[in-house]
């Protein structure tokens, strides 16, 4: 089985997208699923900048958009359980 990929878009100095890699790392782990986890600095790269702005953390899973600002735990464990 493989991992189930995970993208954070984030920026630095973030305490929501903190707290949105602790509850996917913590939901993982609590699930016993293997996450690849990608973090995307939006403000590496004037493109993303642009599209994100402060809309972060935005958090795709398998590819698919699943949350903005906020990971809801309830659903996370559903998707990743869904992906994996």
């Amino acid at each position: 089985m493989s991992d189930v990929s995970v993208t954070v878009y984030t920026r630095e100095d973030c305490h929501l997208c903190a707290e949105a890699i602790e509850t996917i790392e913590r939901v993982a782990d609590d699930e016993g699923i293997g996450v690849a986890l990608d973090l995307v600095d939006v403000d590496e790269d004037p493109a993303l900048r642009e599209e994100y702005g402060e809309r972060v953390p935005y958090v795709f899973v398998d590819g698919s958009p699943a949350f903005k600002y906020h990971v809801d735990e309830r659903q996370l464990r559903e998707k990743l359980r869904n992906s994996a």
